[in-house]
């Protein structure tokens, strides 16, 4: 019926895709970035950061790892809080990305202290035994241009001071990359937000138990090993020889981590492995 009448199924698919394009394309486009989506606590990237993040573009960085947490169950666990439009108001362009070769950066500010950072751009498999990240210790022999950067900034209208400028003398390319990824995520104190509380007496179901000692190893090796070294001696963290406290008291700092001091929380591998963890620890500070 309506292909013998061209012109009226002309007319009716054309409104079709202009209401479509006007609820999917333009009212977006008019509801985002209002006032209503900014976040006070969101800032400009500085001089520093904002070099850093052009060279993670430069270098492919978002071709393995997204900057977007979708609000789902396991990606909220493992990454954090999901991500809100207003995050996103100072980035040019934005990094979302769909491909995850390597994790999620969206909330990687301040998981970890800048000597993680600094070793594991030096050297990924030196923090993450799996990783095929590539070695990106060859930054630090670039040093930035700050006249440069300082054109960059006015150029997309950030604000800056003279000092910021002037502290850029001497910095290079692995110093501008590490302070952009501190910056990530940290517009929103979504850590002090998404802190759980245990409830209840905390009772050790191992106690004593020392066939849980290799898998308790295992863990830490795999997770702690890298910044607290393999002996327990130290490194980027405190060494952990004397761990004269309660059990309880330790599995809840490995359950919240110490987020202020770049210690991540461990709640996510689980309650069972992080007691073994903690016979393990307490077992391998008496020797």
């Amino acid at each position: 019926m309506w292909e013998r009448k061209p012109v009226l199924l002309l007319v009716l698919a054309t409104a079709a895709i202009m209401v479509g394009t006007i609820v999917t394309m333009i009212l977006p486009f008019a509801w985002v970035n209002t006032d209503a989506d900014r976040i006070a606590t969101v800032t400009p990237y500085n001089p520093l950061e904002q070099e850093g993040r052009d060279i993670y573009i430069r270098e492919g960085c978002n071709n393995c790892h997204t900057q977007t947490i979708r609000p789902l169950v396991t990606e909220v666990l493992r990454y954090g809080d999901y991500s809100k439009s207003g995050e996103f108001v100072y980035d040019r362009p934005f990094l979302w990305g769909s491909k995850r070769t390597g994790p999620d950066l969206a909330r990687i500010g301040g998981k970890y202290p800048d000597a993680w950072h600094y070793k594991h751009m030096e050297s990924p498999r030196a923090m993450v035994p799996r990783s095929n990240m590539p070695d990106y210790g060859w930054l630090k022999n670039n040093l930035l241009d700050p006249q440069s950067i300082r054109h960059k900034m006015d150029v997309l209208g950030f604000p800056y001071k003279q000092a910021e400028i002037d502290a850029l003398k001497g910095k290079n390319e692995m110093d501008a990359i590490v302070a952009y990824l501190q910056k990530l995520g940290t517009g929103i104190p979504w850590r002090k937000t998404a802190e759980t509380l245990v409830v209840g007496e905390l009772h050790n179901p191992y106690q004593d138990d020392l066939t849980v000692l290799d898998a308790g190893k295992a863990l830490y090796m795999q997770h702690c090993a890298a910044c607290h070294g393999e002996k327990l001696q130290g490194e980027i963290g405190p060494e952990l020889t004397d761990l004269d406290m309660p059990d309880a008291d330790l599995y809840q700092i490995l359950f919240n981590g110490f987020p202020e001091d770049g210690m991540p929380p461990f709640s996510a591998i689980g309650s069972d492995r992080l007691w073994k963890m903690v016979n393990f620890l307490k077992n391998e500070a008496k020797h």
